[in-house]
């Protein structure tokens, strides 16, 4: 009996190219790109047909992405403001095919250490964090939820430090390997640095310590992917997967990025070297039979499933396929 498809949603995917399906045809089954989420109106025509809104793509959009030959997994990122729970990961995970991944952030509450000073964080605001790398509730809240409700459609649980006072490397790289190796062993367990300082040895010695990875990450505020790699030990031996995001261009910022590149129908300011780089870190895990998720926000060059494309072609290109 063949497999059953998943459920159509009133959003109907875009009419793509033959070049489209044809790199989707080339393009390895372990290598899976995606956006950094999937409700944005601008891409009608790339992604999506009609003219769906925001509110309506949130909500039912999710299918017609995943029908998209080049879309393979995607990012889950309204889990750093609240926990969800395994019923609302299973819905995710009932619309979208078998080979698809998704990345999703950890709560906020898990990464950082002090609440930042500012007003949405009400009486916390400024002050220490009781619940920073606490892994029973990381367990219990976190993990556990993310793994009964996507089961195999899980790609990797990521948790996202913003720019922060992290204490010395050493000490830091201590605790987040205390933290790594107390949580559930099964999931692949992504870290994403924006303090560029704790890019230490002694934390990719944390990570392997854990059967954790590194998340490189395109960002003005950390160094090229590449340096990125070296220093973080992604092709050890026994890595679970080369975990990537392709945030920023270099010298903006996400405030700018948005209200240049709005609504994010085109490409506006390419980045061929993140590119190239991202490309050939795609081939090397594939050699080393590694899994390569990557997730792409339209911040990076103005639109995420254009700059997909485009990876796509130097990937296939560089001998991906």
């Amino acid at each position: 009996m063949a497999p059953e498809s998943p459920p159509r949603s009133g959003v109907e995917p875009a009419e793509v190219s033959a070049e489209v399906h044809r790199l989707g045809a080339d393009l390895p089954g372990d290598i899976r790109l995606g956006g950094s989420t999937w409700s944005f109106p601008g891409w009608a025509g790339l992604v999506y047909a009609g003219r769906p809104t925001e509110a309506r793509l949130a909500k039912e959009g999710l299918a017609a992405y995943a029908r998209h030959p080049l879309l393979r997994g995607a990012g889950l990122d309204r889990t750093w403001y609240q926990p969800l729970t395994a019923a609302d990961f299973a819905d995710y995970a009932a619309v979208v095919p078998e080979g698809f991944r998704f990345l999703v952030k950890a709560l906020e509450a898990l990464t950082v250490a002090r609440w930042p000073d500012h007003p949405r964080y009400g009486a916390e605001r400024g002050q220490p964090n009781p619940r920073f790398f606490d892994p029973v509730f990381a367990a219990d809240q976190v993990v556990a939820p993310y793994v009964e409700g996507l089961g195999a459609k899980r790609g990797a649980l990521l948790f996202q430090l913003s720019p922060q006072d992290l204490g010395p490397p050493q000490r830091f790289a201590a605790r987040l390997h205390a933290f790594l190796a107390a949580l559930p062993r099964g999931p692949v367990y992504a870290v994403e640095l924006r303090n560029r300082e704790v890019l230490t040895r002694d934390y990719a010695e944390a990570l392997a310590g854990a059967g954790a990875v590194h998340c490189l990450n395109v960002h003005p505020r950390m160094p090229e992917v590449r340096a990125q790699a070296r220093l973080a030990g992604i092709d050890r031996p026994g890595a679970p997967a080369t975990v990537v995001r392709w945030l920023l261009g270099p010298g903006m910022t996400y405030e700018e990025a948005g209200r240049r590149y709005a609504p994010f129908d085109r490409l506006q300011r390419e980045d061929p070297d993140a590119r190239q780089a991202l490309a050939e870190l795609a081939r090397e895990a594939l050699a080393a039979g590694r899994p390569f998720l990557c997730t792409v926000n339209n911040n990076a060059e103005g639109c995420a499933p254009l700059s997909i494309l485009g990876l796509a072609r130097e990937i296939v290109r560089t001998g991906g396929g």
